[in-house]
């Protein structure tokens, strides 16, 4: 393998970004490519070394016949990936890691080097011409919008848990900001790698630090001068806006080949835009792949190991693998309890056998509310503290073993005491024995089925865009509320799977807060990693003020108000 480092790559404003090069030591290959600020040179069990102790304590013989020395987060492995016969580069993009300039994570500036990268790399004498693109999370979001340029050596993707609407899928969910995520993402693994910084980790490669030359270093108040503020830049914009646009895929521009790798529990940031990719992009061969697991578990095992290889062999090699024929929606199965996951194949999603089915609200007030599957022929109502309580819904165990595997969505009758209600909306199961049924999720250990979020002052719809499934709000004006009066609201829940045997309870949960259970005495100083919602939380008083959003929420159900969710249960 042959292995170059700081390789200069020429932009079209005359910048200069540096990649890492990995080839086989001769002939002409089909490269996959990365680009992005967690800094090229950072060993990814150096720079994200709990995630890398829990991979390889869990897996230890994860990569066989790797070192595993040469790996980065989220990117491909060059040690299994170049005996493969490909060419792995990753690029430090503009403002990060060894490449100068304004670092502006997810801009079109940002986008437009990718483009010129991946135009570099289809024409270098090593390269056959044809250029894939691979990676998690930051390197799948980027190849959404890359391919919605079109680069002309751009032949096939692999974008594996990866959001693609700036405004729904990351910044505002249901036009709430979602704060956390960027408050403690961005400082910990962006500008802690961004080109100057001075506190960035060594480079063991290059022996030089990660964010180098040690001639570019920069003081405090030069580096936040050349850097965007992701978390103002939201609070900044709560409308949907042409800022969000720039940042988000075109679906209609992206024709390219591509495999589409999903996380069934990754609420909060990546899996609606898999989901969307597939089900919107223009693209004649696309395929869906489902699977659980931690955000950087699925990636490197075996099995999707297998598949990657198989999607690029015949893409960018030209291998007769039968991979054109392969069904185009993959699911890993999940059924409560368990770590054993089957795969299922599927002509298209949602499934062709989907029953959409409405299971209703009933807010009883002498007993506790309820889940059923008939419409209750009286109104009634419930209210709840919106910063402080909750409403969990509850349906009889259910009759039969049902599967639940496709997109969910609420339509919910509620006012407020206040101008405006944020409404928080969980699906959950539970066993006979009233346990839980959740899973790992990309982040959090116990994450629930499914959520949903809406902001009731954007409850607006665009009609050309809603399915009944899948409501979508155009967030292009404020509509205040009416104090006391009843607003019927339509709320996204992004999509799940799960078989659940007969005797099982399914619940909603509505709050005007964040999902979190009770926080677990074991782990004092980790709230958030177990207790349901991960760090994708909406808790921003400029966003939320409490004499606004803390107010008494109703839910209204039965006759005039039938409050209901919409459940894809599939048919045998």
């Amino acid at each position: 393998m042959i292995i170059e480092r700081d390789v200069p790559i020429s932009m079209d404003d005359g910048l200069v970004l540096r990649a890492d090069v990995f080839r086989p030591d001769s002939g002409a290959h089909p490269v996959i490519m990365t680009l992005g600020p967690y800094g090229k040179g950072v060993p990814y069990r150096v720079g994200f070394k709990p995630q890398w102790d829990w991979l390889i304590s869990t897996y230890p013989d994860v990569l066989p016949g790797s070192s595993r020395e040469y790996m980065n987060w989220e990117t491909v492995d060059p040690e299994i990936w170049v005996p493969w016969g490909y060419i792995c580069i990753r690029v430090d993009s503009r403002g990060a890691g060894r490449s100068p300039g304004y670092l502006d994570v997810f801009s079109p500036r940002e986008i437009k080097d990718y483009y010129e990268a991946i135009e570099w790399a289809g024409t270098q004498p090593w390269s056959n011409g044809k250029v894939g693109l691979s990676g998690i999370s930051y390197y799948a979001i980027t190849q959404w919008l890359v391919a919605s340029l079109q680069p002309p050596h751009l032949t096939a993707m692999i974008p594996w848990e990866g959001a693609a609407d700036c405004y729904r899928d990351i910044a505002r969910h249901g036009g709430i900001q979602s704060n956390a995520f960027f408050e403690a993402w961005y400082p910990r693994q962006v500008v802690s790698v961004q080109h100057g910084n001075p506190k960035a980790v060594l480079d063991p490669w290059m022996n030089e630090i990660a964010s180098g030359p040690e001639s570019d270093l920069l003081s405090d108040e030069e580096l936040k001068n050349n850097r965007c503020d992701p978390v103002q830049d939201v609070l900044a914009r709560p409308l949907d806006s042409q800022w969000y646009r720039s940042r988000s895929a075109d679906w209609s521009k992206v024709t390219v080949p591509f495999l589409s790798a999903a996380s069934w529990a990754g609420f909060g940031l990546h899996p609606r835009g898999n989901f969307e990719a597939f089900t919107q992009a223009a693209s004649k061969q696309k395929w869906l792949e489902c699977h659980p697991g931690r955000h950087e578990e699925w990636f490197y095992l075996n099995e999707p190991m297998a598949m990657q290889k198989r999607f690029f062999d015949h893409f960018l090699k030209g291998v007769d693998n039968g991979w054109d024929r392969e069904a185009p929606v993959l699911l890993h199965l999940r059924r409560p309890f368990t770590d054993k996951f089957e795969l299922r194949k599927e002509p298209s999603w949602p499934l062709p056998n989907t029953k959409w089915t409405r299971i209703y609200l009933e807010a009883n007030q002498s007993s506790s509310p309820l889940l059923a599957w008939e419409k209750p022929s009286k109104s009634s109502s419930l209210s709840y503290m919106a910063m402080e309580e909750s409403l969990t819904f509850t349906s009889p165990p259910l009759e039969h073993d049902t599967e639940i595997t496709g997109p969910l969505a609420a339509k919910l009758f509620a006012s407020s005491s206040t101008e405006d209600m944020d409404l928080f909306v969980t699906f959950q199961a539970f066993s006979p024995e009233n346990r839980e049924v959740d899973f790992q999720g990309t982040v959090d250990p116990h994450t629930p089925l499914a959520q949903g979020w809406l902001r009731a002052s954007h409850r607006k719809l665009d009609t050309s865009k809603s399915l009944p499934y899948r409501p979508y709000h155009s967030h292009d004006e404020v509509l205040p509320l009416d104090p006391g009066r009843v607003y019927e609201l339509d709320v996204e829940i992004w999509p799940t799977n799960i078989l659940l045997p007969k005797g099982y309870r399914l619940a909603l949960q509505i709050s005007g807060k964040d999902f979190e259970r009770p926080l677990p005495p074991d782990k004092p100083n980790e709230a958030w990693i177990s207790r349901g919602s991960g760090p994708f939380l909406h808790t921003l008083p400029a966003d939320r003020p409490n004499e606004v959003f803390g107010g008494w929420t109703t839910i209204f159900t039965g006759a005039e108000s039938p409050s209901f969710l919409m459940l894809p249960i599939i048919q045998a």
